[in-house]
């Protein structure tokens, strides 16, 4: 079980929001940690073991996969916030490296940091609230492969 994010990006390879809200274009499933892999739970592990073992398996993905690994920056947070908010891209995600995995939002020890400036935030609530019950079209399946791809060779090779 991976944790992500699901992404359309454009043709200079920066996330659009209303593609991936209104399904258009080809999605990429932006994995940032992993949960768990069958029976093995690593969400007691450490971040930077978590990821050590994430870049692991997902480096047995094809390189067009749309399962793709995010790194991780020390040490350089506000240098990496100025420039997201320079590319106009909606924040970065904060996270103590020695902590373990936690679901849930009152004990978790991350932070989300937002670009405020954020062009595409405008209407995205309403629009989140308007889509919401809506079914998936045809082409959101790829992601779905993918990971099933990606999760049968991981389990084949361990």
């Amino acid at each position: 079980m991976l944790d992500g994010e699901i992404v359309c990006l454009d043709r200079n390879g920066r996330p659009q929001f209303r593609d991936l809200l209104f399904r258009r274009g080809q999605p990429c499933y932006f994995s940032f940690d992993l949960l768990s892999v069958q029976t093995k739970n690593y969400r007691r592990e450490q971040l930077t073991d978590r990821k050590q073992e994430l870049r692991r398996l997902l480096a047995r993905v094809s390189a067009d996969s749309p399962l793709k690994y995010v790194d991780h920056v020390e040490r350089s947070g506000t240098a990496l916030f100025e420039r997201v908010c320079e590319l106009d891209l909606e924040g970065i995600v904060a996270k103590h490296k020695f902590a373990p995995y936690v679901s849930e939002r009152e004990q978790s020890t991350w932070f989300k940091i937002l670009n405020r400036a954020y062009s595409q935030k405008a209407g995205r609530e309403e629009l989140f609230e308007r889509d919401r019950r809506s079914e998936p079209v045809p082409g959101w399946y790829s992601c779905v492969v993918a990971c099933a791809e990606a999760d049968r060779r991981i389990i084949n090779e361990t």
